[in-house]
């Protein structure tokens, strides 16, 4: 899609470290919403694994859009007497999330959290994410949440600062180590 170079930054190490600094990795599945998102999902829960020395699952949720409406709800993986992460790009209304959540739950997950690296929110997502009721609901700083009551979520939300991976990125370019500083020193070899 894109017509030039680009250097990729990944939200999964950031709330890997965030999840293994807490010490909260044992009996933990990473799950995707959707299929699209498994190799994001898989990604975090690979680098879950190396960091914290302890398997971590892998579950996604079966999700079909026609004519605007979303549905499906087969969850496929277990979550049962297990820490669920949901893992997506980005949060908007939530409905997604919403029935991530919901369907977690169903399985029997004993704790919910739900992660993306972006949380845009639009206006109804505040009361569709209560509703749902995350046990924490982590977002990146690349867009503050605003649109979240902060009372209302508490100490459940947790604002992850991105500015350290903004800055290894231009720490890199800078230094020629990144894939595009380094396509343009040798063209044609990568």
């Amino acid at each position: 899609a894109f017509r030039c170079q680009v250097d990729h930054l990944e939200f999964a190490p950031l709330l890997a470290s965030t999840l293994v600094s807490e010490g909260s990795t044992v009996a933990c599945v990473v799950v995707s919403p959707d299929i699209g998102g498994a190799k994001r999902a898989q990604r975090l829960r690979e680098i879950l694994a190396a960091r914290s020395g302890t398997e971590v699952g892998l579950a996604f949720l079966e999700k079909r859009r026609s004519s605007g409406v979303v549905s499906g709800d087969r969850l496929v993986g277990d979550v049962e007497g297990c820490r669920a992460i949901i893992i997506d790009d980005l949060i908007s209304s939530g409905t997604t999330i919403c029935r991530a959540i919901r369907e977690c739950r169903r399985g029997g997950a004993v704790k919910v959290e739900a992660a993306a690296a972006h949380g845009v929110f639009t206006p109804e997502a505040d009361a569709l994410l209560s509703s749902a009721s995350p046990d924490r609901l982590i977002v990146s700083d690349s867009i503050l949440p605003v649109r979240l009551d902060s009372e209302r979520w508490g100490e459940r939300l947790l604002v992850l600062r991105a500015s350290a991976v903004y800055a290894e990125a231009i720490r890199r370019i800078c230094s020629g180590g990144s894939v595009v500083a380094l396509r343009e020193l040798e063209p044609g070899v990568h």
